[in-house]
């Protein structure tokens, strides 16, 4: 039952991951970096703090009594997280839902499973290392899993270049207005490989989580007090570049352009900064169900590539290619999936 549930949250919070994006199509008149840093005051400020006030009794008295090392690697963790999140927004920008968000949390998958044991390996005498996965039937899925990973993301870009070849530079504004494959699959990967970060965020953060339940806080939202920490360190990467971009592109007027649509344009950005937070909000619920190893991880990915292909193709952000393109495109999506579950069953196979 505990695990039906943790499957639950899981998929709650893919999908809100999954959906976030959507109202950002709805801005109109203002840059990029205009409206993700106004949606992203309430992903890692507004709304997590609200959460956490909400579901962890005295909350700032546990971040006050933790140790220094504990929050700054929390802290500085979630740093290298919110440049996986900025350049996860870019994948989006140039690639589109469904390619952007498929490379992205593929290479999220993999080295999400990959860099701890080799971490381990390097720094640390656990037997839990990369070395020890060669040995194992759990490790050799998750190995043979990433292989599946990269694979499907080499066809998901190889749909992406036919799809660039196939239609005119118009067709393609017409449902992603910046698409760019080479600009969008570097940042998909740097996103990807950042984004994992999360993951050893919630974990260097985990004396916060158990104080919050010996504070009589609900088990499942023990993590909404290191989610506090870690989004501060997303906000500064998110803030610091959004601002540069402001000035370089000469945009701090959008924020008040009587020309745009103003209380539009910001009820959208804060409902997508709401929606994107409710990814962890769930996946914290999720994660206290089935703990916070790579199977919470890999499901957490599982259901956003599915969620955000589902919404791509609604979207009609493949319309016009030929037959043999959109068999790309899926043949891709499919193998990222497998890889996930490969990923998935062979970590289970190890806890």
């Amino acid at each position: 039952m505990l695990a039906i549930l943790g499957i639950f949250f899981h998929f709650i919070g893919g999908f809100a991951s999954g959906s976030f994006y959507i109202p950002y199509k709805k801005v109109k008149g203002w840059n990029w970096e205009s409206y993700w840093i106004v949606g992203g005051m309430f992903s890692w400020l507004i709304v997590p703090f609200v959460a956490a006030w909400l579901t962890v009794p005295d909350f700032m008295g546990i971040i006050r009594s933790t140790g220094g090392g504990t929050l700054f690697w929390t802290y500085f963790l979630g740093v290298l997280w919110g440049i996986g999140g900025l350049t996860f927004g870019l994948s989006m920008r140039y690639l589109g839902m469904s390619l952007g968000m498929a490379v992205a949390l593929g290479f999220c998958s993999a080295f999400g499973a990959l860099i701890p044991p080799i971490y381990r390996g390097l720094a640390t005498d656990s037997p839990d290392n990369f070395a020890a996965m060669l040995h194992s039937t759990g490790g050799l899925f998750v190995l043979v899993g990433v292989a599946v990973c990269l694979v499907g993301i080499a066809i998901s870009g190889k749909a992406g270049m036919r799809k660039e070849k196939e239609l005119s530079s118009e067709a393609q504004k017409a449902s992603i207005q910046e698409f760019d494959l080479k600009k969008g699959l570097a940042v998909a990967i740097v996103s990807g490989i950042l984004s994992a970060c999360m993951s050893f965020a919630i974990s260097a953060g985990e004396s916060m989580g158990e104080a919050a339940v010996q504070n009589n806080a609900n088990p499942l939202f023990r993590n909404n007090v290191i989610f506090v920490v870690i989004m501060l360190g997303g906000l500064t990467t998110n803030f610091i570049w959004c601002m540069i971009l402001n000035v370089r592109n000469r945009s701090f007027r959008d924020y008040a352009n009587p020309q745009t649509p103003l209380l539009k344009n910001y009820f959208f950005a804060a409902i997508a900064g709401t929606t994107w937070f409710l990814q962890f909000f769930f996946y914290g619920m999720g994660e206290s169900k089935l703990g916070n190893g790579a199977s919470s991880w890999i499901l957490h990915m599982a259901f956003i590539i599915l969620i955000s292909s589902m919404w791509g193709f609604t979207l009609k952000e493949w319309k016009g290619v030929s037959k043999k393109t959109y068999r790309t495109i899926l043949a891709g999506l499919a193998m990222i999936i497998l890889s996930v579950v490969l990923v998935g069953y062979g970590s289970s196979l190890n806890h």
